[in-house]
């Protein structure tokens, strides 16, 4: 009986919804029409975006009905080290608390694109890639021009391949390996299918930290860090702009990132920056640097701020090394190519800027786009320019077809013969560039990182100007200085984020069972 009352509404409604339609054909063909523009345009805005917030965006963060007055630990920014912070303190018994004041958890993490670097991990074994961590070292402090903080980097690089396990753990895998600038080696770690890093390592982390009901609180601007007594007791917090709130602890841990999107900093330090775009979200303001400074905290190589080569500039969008990791090369506006691509960041940028227009191309084919996923982001946001031969992409770019065509002749090779004999290049030179179609992205500098921040030790501890720790107080990631020197090799980040977001998280639990 149930059944024949349901198939009869179902026979009604289908009437009554073809009549609606039969008799307002006009006014449907009208909606017709303007939701299709709609749709056009919400494609694109979305083409627009620039902050690849993946499923970040969507994830249903902690209600603030459910604040308590007191944590374990407070970690202060929502990004890869501090979520790794989180779950790591978790681990160890805490019970503790993550405060964004963005919108959605991820920071600068949610951006990075080419990957994580480790040395003798299980990965490189498996694929027959000989590393050393000695090797990673060496090439870091050639990259830092010999300046960076040398027992910050050994413990770095020493402990990278224990950081891929402990994401492994997580349900995080990064098995695909490729190269970036000033390296010999494959150990740049990324997902499976060769996509950007950062979408795919804040989505794992998310989950983890929402599996282990770790309280996640977003629009929560940390305004003063606490203290009594000359130890860290907690913090000053603003949810929604509005209303603010004191939450102690017994240990906080800064991951704020860095100062990338504050241009009155950067241009105390460096004027000579001004006028660049930036690659970072604009949640980085150093404000985490200016809390600790006013615990008596200090910092190291403020002024020290790398300047990407590769920046798709109307956007301020980082086009990741990965393409060039995976064979892509750089020609100027003439179609020739004028540097080693794969060199370190700084020599890179200042070959592009010794260009009549300091910008370039980079050019590719579609092996490359097979293997570099993160292009498929590119190609969305309407980055990618295309030809179905060299001659015409050459056209599509303005540039000479001939010069190109030549570049590329000159370039495949060299590939062949493993031997760059214009620019020395010895890196990323497995395949060729002659599967069309053919591609091209135009970039130029951009300012994206920090190299400065505050001073700490391989324990993770915030350092005073009296070379002390400051007790109860601990900092990880971009927020921090010293490590890389003057100069950061690509896919450092991403491991220094997981790898001290790692330590942070062990020591500050340490540090309040020692209470």
């Amino acid at each position: 009986m149930k059944k024949k009352v349901a198939a009869t509404l179902i026979l009604v409604l289908t009437f009554m919804l073809v009549i609606v339609g039969c008799g307002n054909g006009n006014q449907n063909q009208n909606q017709n029409q303007s939701q299709s523009q709609s749709q056009d345009n919400a494609k694109k805005e979305e083409a627009k975006e620039t902050e690849a917030v993946s499923g970040a965006s969507q994830t249903s963060y902690t209600p603030f009905d459910q604040l308590k007055d007191k944590y374990d630990v407070i970690i202060i920014g929502a990004g890869g080290a501090g979520m790794t912070a989180a779950l790591e303190a978790k681990g160890k018994g805490m019970n503790p608390v993550i405060f964004e004041k963005m919108p959605v958890a991820g920071g600068n993490t949610l951006k990075s694109s080419s990957g994580m670097n480790a040395s003798e991990t299980k990965f490189q074994k498996e694929q027959g890639i000989q590393d050393s961590n000695d090797l990673f070292y060496e090439e870091t402090l050639k990259g830092g021009h010999d300046t960076n903080d040398k027992d910050m980097l050994r413990y770095f690089v020493d402990n990278s391949a224990i950081a891929i396990d402990w994401l492994d753990s997580k349900g995080i895998q990064l098995n695909n390996i490729t190269i970036t600038g000033g390296m010999k080696e494959k150990r740049t770690h990324r997902p499976e299918d060769g996509s950007a890093v950062g979408q795919y390592l804040v989505s794992g982390l998310v989950k983890n930290v929402q599996e282990q009901e770790i309280p996640l609180f977003v629009n929560a601007n940390v305004k003063e860090i606490t203290e009594k007594d000359g130890k860290v007791n907690g913090v000053k917090v603003i949810f929604n702009e509005k209303d603010e709130k004191n939450i102690a602890a017994d240990a906080v841990v800064v991951t704020t990132g860095g100062y990338g999107a504050n241009m009155d900093m950067i241009s105390e330090v460096r004027s000579d920056l001004k006028g660049l775009v930036t690659t970072n979200q604009e949640g980085s303001t150093g404000d985490g640097i200016k809390m600790i400074e006013q615990l008596g905290g200090t910092t190291v190589d403020m002024d020290q701020i790398q300047v990407h080569p590769t920046v798709q500039q109307e956007k301020s969008y980082l086009i990741g090394e990965a393409v060039r990791g995976e064979g892509a090369i750089l020609v100027s506006s003439d179609g020739k190519r004028f540097t080693n691509e794969l060199n370190t960041r700084d020599n890179v940028t200042a070959a592009i800027n010794k260009l009549p227009e300091k910008s370039a191309y980079l050019v590719f084919d579609s092996g490359v786009k097979s293997r570099a996923k993160a292009i498929q982001q590119y190609e969305k946001m309407g980055f990618v320019i295309q030809g179905d031969s060299i001659e015409a992409l050459a056209k599509e770019m303005g540039v000479p077809a001939d010069q190109l065509t030549a570049t590329l002749d000159t370039w495949n090779s060299a590939v062949k013969n493993k031997k760059d004999a214009e620019f020395g290049r010895t890196t990323a030179m497995d395949n060729d560039l002659s599967s069309a179609p053919y591609y091209a992205i135009r970039i130029g500098p951009g300012i994206h990182y920090t190299m400065g921040g505050v001073k700490i030790n391989t324990n993770t501890e915030v350092i005073n100007k009296d070379g002390k720790p400051i007790p109860g107080l601990f900092a990880a990631g971009e927020v921090t200085g010293g490590l890389h020197g003057q100069n950061r090799i690509g896919g450092n980040s991403v491991a220094e984020i997981v790898i001290f977001g790692h330590q942070a998280g062990i020591k500050s639990a340490e540090f309040v069972q020692a209470q």
